[in-house]
């Protein structure tokens, strides 16, 4: 809308202007243009709104996601925990 500002400055231009959308579309006919372009506007920034609502749901699902129980580097483990860690291991490659 800045753009139109800057191009018709004068309150002169800006008569021209609507008598040619006047005598282009009809005194009837502007109803209509304004509905619908006010339905367009709603569209969009509904759809906007519902996209953003959407991205805040992913995010949260994103958060409440809890990762994989994280297991203990060998190097970390006691020796008796180091061997219990083994048989597991081994109990879970036979199965």
């Amino acid at each position: 809308m800045n753009i139109l500002l800057f191009i018709f400055n004068s309150p002169q231009e800006w008569i021209l202007v609507i008598l040619v959308v006047f005598l282009l579309f009809g005194a009837t006919r502007l109803p209509q243009l304004a509905k619908s372009l006010g339905q367009t506007r709603k569209a969009f920034k509904d759809g906007m709104r519902e996209a953003e609502e959407e991205e805040k749901r992913e995010a949260e699902a994103r958060q409440q996601i809890s990762p994989a129980p994280v297991t203990p580097q060998i190097s970390e483990l006691s020796d008796e925990a180091l061997a219990e860690e083994l048989r597991r291991r081994a109990e879970t490659k036979q199965a």
